[in-house]
């Protein structure tokens, strides 16, 4: 019967996604990212000074749009290079493949911040189940899996001793109006505030952020512990 309410109100659906995503990509992935940074570092010394950044830059947009090119996406985000990829056996294929792409973001004084960026490719999923009959979902019931999908993959990251600081999430709204550039300003503010926590590190001093930070709650993600599926395993796994 609980079984059946999950299924009828979709709570599974962005909850099963996160978990996936985590289990079969980023579990992966990330603990092998800094490595890749460090390599393409010595090569390319000059481009990845703040090793705060040599992370995962994660893109979580609300609206479930993702594009397959970032370039397309917003013009002063140009792709760079891709770090060294990953080979791995995976679920019968013997080499599968793991790699990320290097981007270059053009500031509003033509200054390039370097980065590793991606969607997170689960959202193509949501769009496309509320774009498909059979899955019935609504543009209010996306956007309530959207926060769903981010609130919980939130919760999985920051219960990952693998994943610990190899990784930023960057959830956003896109604005009414379309903005040209909007997406290189919101990956830029994260990149500034990392390049500041870098510099706090350095100085010994506490980073405070500023006004305009987009919170959680600006983002309107606070969802209640009670709207979460729960673990099939009472253990707290």
């Amino acid at each position: 019967e609980m079984s059946e309410m999950s299924e009828r109100s979709k709570q599974n659906v962005a909850h099963g996604l996160a978990w996936s995503y985590y289990i079969g990509y980023l579990k992966i992935v990330l603990p092998r990212v800094k490595k890749s940074m460090e390599e393409f570092n010595r090569a390319n010394p000059n481009l990845l000074a703040c090793r705060k950044t040599w992370k995962l830059h994660i893109l979580v947009p609300l609206s479930c749009d993702v594009y397959d090119d970032l370039e397309k996406a917003d013009s002063n985000i140009q792709y760079l290079t891709d770090l060294t990829e990953t080979t791995l056996p995976r679920a019968g294929t013997k080499k599968r493949v793991y790699k990320h792409s290097l981007y270059a973001i053009r500031d509003e004084e033509n200054q390039l911040w370097h980065c590793a960026v991606e969607y997170a490719t689960p959202l193509q999923s949501l769009y496309a189940m509320s774009q498909d009959e059979c899955a019935a979902f609504s543009r209010e019931e996306r956007l309530e899996q959207a926060k769903l999908f981010y609130r919980t993959l939130e919760e999985i990251l920051k219960g990952s001793k693998e994943c610990v600081d190899a990784y930023r999430l960057i959830a956003y709204e896109e604005p009414g109006e379309a903005e040209t550039h909007f997406l290189s300003r919101e990956i830029l503010w994260h990149l500034r505030q990392e390049h500041g926590e870098e510099i706090a590190v350095l100085e010994g001093n506490h980073l405070h952020a500023p006004s305009t930070t987009l919170d959680a709650a600006e983002l309107n993600l606070q969802i209640s512990v009670s709207d979460l599926p729960q673990p099939l395993r009472s253990d707290g796994f």
